[in-house]
Parts: C-alpha cells; structure tokens; sequence
C-alpha cells in the first residue's frame, strides 16, 4: 500500500517488493563489466527520473551507496568522454590502466599536469590520482580546474556544483551503533541460512574459478569488489581440496570477514551522510530528515507514520510536522591541510585524521 504509483531506482529490492510498484535498474549489467562507474549509472538514472516525472509519477531512490545518491542530486561529477554513454563501455578503462603504475610515478605526473590537485590527494590514493590523471588526458583541462567551474556556476558551493532537483527531500533510517552491529549480524547469519553459500559457488564456478588459475583475479575492479564476495576467496578455492575440518574454519573465517566488513561499510555510510548531506555548505541542500529504526518494535511509530507524514507535505506543497536534520560546519577546521607524522613517517591529510 506505501509503494502503490511510486517508482523504485534501486539495487536492493524483494520479490515481493516488485509486485507493489516498479523497479528500475535491476540486474542491467553483466556481472564481469569492469569499467561501469557512477558515471554510467548517472547517466541511465537521470533519463529514467524525467521519464517517471513526465507520467506524474514520484521517484523514490533508495540507497545504500550515498555516493551514487549524491551523483544524482548533484552536478559534481566529470563527463570526459565526447558523447556519454548510460551503458558499459567496451573500450579499455584508462583509469584502470593508469592505476597499474606505482603510486610515486602516479602522483608525480599529476604535479607536472595539475599541482594544484596533486596538493590535495594522498600519494598512496591511487584510485582518485588516476581518475584525476584520467580527467586531464580525456579533456586536457586540469582536474582542479574543471571542479572550480562547477563550484563557480550558479547555485554551486565548495563540494561541487548546483542541485538538480531543488523540491526534493531525503529519508535517513538511522540507529543506535550497537542495535544497527546486532542486526547486520543477523542479516549476514540469515543471508547463509537462506543460501548465500551456494550462490557463492555458482558465482565462482561461472566467473572467477578460471581467473584464479591463471593469477589474473583481480578484487579491486567491478562485481569481485562486491562485499560479500571476495571474504570467502579462500574457502572457495580450497573447497573440496582440503579437509572438512579445514573448510568449516575458512567458512567461518568468511563469515566472520563479511559481517565485520559490512559493519565497516555502514559506519562510512553513515559518515557520508553527515559529511557531504547533513553538513554540506551553502543554501542547495535538500532537507534531511532522520528517522530512528533502532527499536523495530516502532517502526510505525517513529518510522512508517512521520516519513508518510513528511512525503504527503512535500506533495502538497506545505511544510512538513518534521524538523530536518541539520550539523554546523566547522569553518575552521581544514580537510586539505597536510602533516607528516614522523614517528611513523606517514603523511596524514586533513585536520580531522590528523587528530
């Protein structure tokens, strides 16, 4: 009955849930595209928004991956192909390529390019210097210099560029530390009872027992970085070379693995929202409202009945009974401010991380 005439953009959805409305972007992809980046999905996402807007219809998109989340609300990412494709590329990933050097040699051609955004990233955070070395080879601007142009548009601030849907609002289920830890526990004991083992398997024997034996698996790039996946590397390829004893301690170890990495990912989740929602400069920040899950005996209560509530107010044009969400920026405090630490000769950036 909440979903009925809504429609979905998500990557997480039920059987049953697809009967009450519909659902876009699931299973689009072929599992062993590398190169797919938020870009790609950017690019599929915002045509299917007009198209749900243009029938009179309201999209919903459900989370986890906040960053994707924001490449929707936002302008801030980088177009640097000609013409944008909202499928996966079949030309080689210059990115990918680019992050096979070392770090040093990674990071010295940014300085010669573009010092200004060498200044700001880590040496050792190979992922960002190439997509920055990327930038500037596919446009032949600097990086830093196309990010000054969004900052600079109208509507822009110190994190990117203006908001695209300036009558939206965001829906934060959030808990207590120790209730969330509790149930992602749970999660992960009821995905292995309801057969995460076996998929695990078909998965392995379909796509990755084969790159394993010729050395060139690789748990960085596209699905193998998945959580969920990767944790059970050694259970899966030592599965039925080694005693019963053996396996059940890998499997354990996987598990094990799985759900402390998933507590991991919430806890960045949770960060990201603060940091780049909640305390995100400048008037074009949509409203964020908190919604407490921690007690799932409320969920009517604290859950279901304010976010209707919240919902309905924004359709008919008045102010929600709600407060939004809102954390002060700290003015003084400097993300980019670079230190090293000479004791254990690292250099830390930011004034945060450096605390």
């Amino acid at each position: 009955q909440v979903y009925k005439g809504l429609d979905i953009i998500t990557n997480k959805v039920s059987p049953q849930e697809q009967r009450l409305c519909r659902h876009h972007m699931i299973s689009f992809v072929d599992p062993l595209v590398s190169n797919y980046t938020v870009v790609d999905f950017r690019d599929k996402a915002v045509p299917l928004i007009s198209y749900i807007f243009a029938r009179d219809k309201i999209p919903i998109v459900v989370g986890g991956t906040n960053y994707y989340i924001e490449s929707l609300l936002w302008k801030v990412l980088i177009n640097t192909k000609e013409k944008p494709s909202s499928v996966p590329r079949p030309d080689s990933d210059r990115k990918v390529e680019l992050e096979q050097l070392d770090s040093a040699e990674l990071h010295r051609r940014l300085s010669q390019v573009d010092p200004e955004m060498a200044a700001k990233l880590h040496p050792h955070d190979k992922r960002k210097v190439a997509r920055s070395l990327q930038v500037f080879e596919e446009t032949g601007i600097p990086h830093s210099e196309i990010l000054h142009q969004q900052q600079e548009e109208e509507g822009g601030g110190p994190l990117g560029g203006p908001l695209k849907y300036p009558n939206s609002c965001i829906l934060w289920l959030h808990a207590d530390q120790a209730a969330l830890d509790a149930r992602l526990d749970k999660r992960v004991d009821a995905m292995v009872a309801a057969g995460l083992l076996e998929e695990l398997r078909d998965f392995h024997r379909r796509y990755n027992r084969e790159k394993v034996a010729e050395n060139r698996q690789d748990y960085q790039h596209g699905i193998f970085q998945s959580i969920g996946f990767k944790e059970f590397h050694e259970y899966l390829v030592s599965e039925g070379s080694c005693s019963p004893e053996t396996s059940a301690l890998l499997l354990e170890k996987g598990i094990q693995a799985l759900k402390q990495v998933t507590k991991r990912y919430a806890r960045r989740q949770n960060k990201w929202v603060r940091n780049r929602f909640l305390k995100r400069p400048g008037p074009n920040v949509p409203p964020v409202y908190g919604l407490e899950v921690s007690d799932l005996q409320r969920w009517e209560e604290d859950v279901l009945k304010p976010a209707l509530e919240i919902v309905e107010s924004f359709i008919q044009g008045r102010e929600p009974p709600a407060e939004p969400l809102r954390m002060e920026q700290d003015e003084s405090e400097n993300k980019r401010r670079q230190r090293r630490c000479e004791l254990c000769d690292r250099l830390i950036i930011g004034d945060r991380e450096w605390a």
